[in-house]
């Protein structure tokens, strides 16, 4: 199950509609034009086509995973009074009094330049259930990381 916002969700079901609807008419039509050049065994035009069709079903499948399996988080029931997923959280490196910020989003939602990170991540895992001025240590590939929780909003 995967749970993610309104927006997110209404994204990735427009999404499918393009990759149905118009990519994979592209992708058919490029492989008829391939077959209709002759031989297929050294066809290259049509083996790359072909290539490209397979892994625009298997994108659209697992888009369809993704939807099927999804979850839409009523966001009026959203708190800030501890970290859950869509809310976004200000914090503070305790070691260099760096400050950042990072929404906690479902993985198909994840964008780091954004400031959107998934809820799968360990950064979001460690901050999950804390509250403002709860200090969360967290194991990153680089070792263990000390983060104050300064603000949570939504």
């Amino acid at each position: 199950m995967a749970y993610m916002s309104e927006e997110g969700y209404k994204r990735l079901v427009e999404e499918l509609r393009v990759l149905e609807t118009v990519n994979r008419p592209e992708i058919s039509k490029q492989i008829a034009d391939a077959r209709d050049k002759g031989d297929l065994s050294e066809n290259a035009e049509y083996d790359a086509a072909k290539e490209a069709q397979g892994l625009l079903e298997m994108k659209i499948n697992k888009l369809k995973e993704i939807i099927g399996e999804a979850k839409i988080i009523d966001e009026s029931r959203i708190q800030t009074d501890l970290v859950q997923i869509l809310n976004k959280v200000e914090l503070r490196n305790v070691k260099n009094g760096m400050k950042m910020t990072y929404t906690i989003v479902s993985e198909s939602e994840a964008n780091l330049k954004e400031g959107k990170i998934s809820v799968s991540t360990p950064i979001a895992q460690g901050l999950l259930g804390k509250r403002v001025g709860d200090v969360a240590e967290i194991q990153v590939p680089q070792g263990k990381v000390s983060l104050e929780i300064v603000s949570i909003s939504f």
